[in-house]
């Protein structure tokens, strides 16, 4: 990684876990403007069940990278990574510090990483190849991904097929090409993840939820399908909305909504968890000790995470 280029806080973690408040508590601390990696927040009027920060913090506090597009519209880690470099550039500009807050891995390794930009592909070898990989167990996908990309670090069936398919296709492995594009990326990153007992992130997931359905998620659906929005738009398709979509189709009983959101939405904390542990470890191969990866157990209060998260930082950019 270029030297060059800025140290940035990096604030990840699984949903529920509690960003948004351990940010509000380094706001009150130091002049900064959060910059949202979350590929749900963008969507415009879907404030309830994407967990956007409220409009009071919103007033004291910057917000960038959250109402971007028409729940209609597609927005990508590629779209973010591209638009994202100018919001940290005018947040500096500015004399703030640039926050980067999100659960969306793909939007902050797109930011940090910059953007791999594959070579053309030859559309026959390549169906050939997806549909040889998709009759493959697991574990044999994995095996054939590590001998081709030794630095492979697992991920699933579609991240093995897809290291794969770079490999045998371009002759580089996925992980040269993006070491390749790291020289692009917009920053140099400082992970600060937070984690919580499994337990205690399942209740207050739960307790969330029960939040947010107190709030009016379903209203806030109801609303923007009369405003002729698709029910399979994209803005719709995230956990809370899909499951509320499908109870306003009489899909899913009323009385079964909320454990269908509890389900899912600890389903894709899961997902988040696995995603950074392998991620990040990969990540933290690569990287200098002052762009670590630092984990904060987050049962401490926001005020004490703040404290630690500020303390460490100047050790870190000085």
């Amino acid at each position: 990684m270029t030297a060059s280029r800025p140290l940035t806080p990096v604030l990840v973690g699984p949903t529920a876990v509690g960003k948004t408040a351990v940010a509000a508590a380094l706001a009150e601390r130091v002049a900064l403007t959060v910059i949202s990696a979350d590929a749900r927040q963008v969507y415009r009027r879907l404030d309830i069940g994407t967990a956007k920060a409220d409009s009071g913090l919103r007033a004291r506090v910057p917000h960038l990278g959250i109402d971007l597009v028409e729940p209609g519209e597609r927005y990508s880690a590629g779209r973010f990574a591209n638009e994202a470099p100018g919001w940290l550039t005018a947040v500096r500009a500015a004399g703030r510090l640039p926050l980067i807050v999100g659960g969306t891995g793909f939007y902050v390794r797109a930011l940090a990483d910059g953007l791999f930009h594959e070579p053309p592909l030859d559309p026959d070898r390549r169906e050939r190849l997806r549909t040889w990989a998709a009759e493959l167990e697991g574990g044999v996908l994995a095996r054939w991904a590590l001998r081709l990309d030794a630095r492979f670090t697992g991920g699933g069936r579609q991240r093995a097929a897809r290291v794969i398919e770079v490999a045998l296709l371009t002759g580089r492995s996925l992980s040269l090409w993006q070491q390749m594009a790291r020289a692009t990326g917009a920053m140099r990153p400082w992970y600060i993840v937070l984690t919580l007992p499994r337990e205690l992130l399942r209740r207050r997931i739960a307790e969330r939820v029960d939040t947010m359905l107190a709030a009016g998620l379903v209203e806030e659906v109801r609303a923007e399908l009369a405003r002729g929005t698709a029910p399979d738009a994209p803005g719709l398709d995230g956990v809370g909305y899909r499951e509320s979509v499908a109870m306003l189709a009489g899909r899913l009983a009323p009385e079964d909504l909320r454990d269908a959101i509890v389900r899912a939405t600890r389903a894709y904390a899961k997902r988040q968890e696995t995603w950074f542990r392998h991620q990040l470890r990969h990540q933290s191969s690569v990287i200098s000790p002052q762009e670590q990866v630092w984990t904060l157990d987050a049962t401490q209060g926001p005020e004490v995470l703040a404290e630690a998260i500020l303390d460490r930082w100047h050790v870190a950019h000085h």
